[in-house]
């Protein structure tokens, strides 16, 4: 039996008629003008530190390939819509992003004036961030920071999708030599951010290296401070379009950093 409205009764005399109206009545007919409130879709960022250079002192806890294995592997369980990676080589995360079926855009970092390449193996290109997403990249902006500190040149990356802009950094230390170039680069940060959420949505992911936020005033904050490793130096921020954000940190065995892991309603 077909029921029009719940405004009035199906058009058969029939006590099964008169039963099927008072169920159309309590909300279980088909046409009911009374649904429910529409559900925006959750949005994933996870964010990794992955010591990949084989220069640096962390370099004996990535044990390669097993850092990059754990990477992927992280990726493969959670599918985030985006990956920002700090420390990473770009050979490395171009196979991350085949394996996993990702996007991938790279920034190369200059040290002590020259482009580092990866070694312990070598022939894994030149170190840097990325990023990676599962939605197609329709540009990349992707330059210096005005100020600097210390003998690696720092940048920011980001990349616009078809609903959300995604950028990565990995800022200078706190140390006494290098504090100026990570509040100057965390301000820098903080006015890229807003000029890229003027025109929709915004997540951003990397290694800040400090506590104290840097997002704008309108940007929530989340940062990997219940990570067992360097803990609250990790951040992610998002604009108003990814609203009530929930933060997860996932143990990592092949890194100094733990992973973060950020999930968030889309408007």
């Amino acid at each position: 039996m077909y029921c029009r409205s719940i405004a009035r009764p199906c058009a058969n005399r029939s006590m099964a008629a008169v039963l099927a109206a008072l169920w159309c009545a309590l909300g279980g007919c088909g046409g009911s003008t009374t649904a429910a409130p529409p559900t925006g879709s959750t949005y994933t960022l996870m964010q990794m530190n992955l010591c990949l250079s084989g220069l640096a002192g962390c370099y004996g806890e990535v044990a390669y390939p097993a850092g990059v294995d754990e990477a992927l592997t992280n990726i493969e369980d959670v599918r985030p819509d985006a990956v920002t990676l700090n420390e990473v080589c770009r050979r490395d995360v171009e196979r991350i992003a085949r394996r996993a079926g990702y996007h991938v855009r790279f920034s190369r970092v200059v040290y002590g004036g020259k482009l580092l390449r990866c070694v312990q193996p070598g022939g894994r290109g030149l170190f840097g961030n990325a990023i990676l997403t599962a939605a197609a990249i329709e540009r990349t902006d992707n330059e210096d920071f005005e100020v600097q500190a210390g003998p690696e040149r720092r940048r920011w990356l980001c990349v616009t999708t078809q609903d959300v802009d995604v950028c990565t950094a990995h800022l200078n230390t706190r140390s006494p030599s290098e504090v100026a170039g990570n509040d100057g680069q965390c301000a820098e940060l903080a006015d890229i951010l807003t000029r890229r959420a003027a025109t929709g949505a915004v997540a951003f992911g990397g290694d800040v290296n400090r506590r104290r936020s840097c997002a704008p005033d309108h940007f929530w904050t989340r940062t990997d401070s219940a990570a067992g490793q360097a803990p609250g130096i990790q951040h992610v921020y998002g604009s108003a379009e990814l609203r009530s954000p929930k933060a997860e940190v996932l143990p990592a065995t092949h890194s100094d950093h733990d992973v973060l892991l950020v999930r968030a309603e889309k408007r």
